[in-house]
């Protein structure tokens, strides 16, 4: 079920190894994985969305 996984953004910043600010001034930049947001609010990011964001993150290196 890795594929459905949704993570939550505290545990996308553990995984990124960034601080919420930095990664908010990358998502204002377009630079950032793909986010959905709940109705109550809250964000979670698809695995298969950072998955692929890790990808292009190897092909820009």
């Amino acid at each position: 079920m890795r594929s459905t996984e949704k993570l939550k953004l505290r545990e996308v910043l553990e995984e990124i190894e960034m601080s919420r600010a930095a990664f908010y001034r990358m998502r204002a930049r377009g630079k950032a994985p793909k986010l959905i947001k709940l109705p109550n609010g809250q964000l979670r990011c698809r695995r298969t969305d950072l998955d692929a964001w890790w990808s292009s993150m190897e092909d820009a290196a």
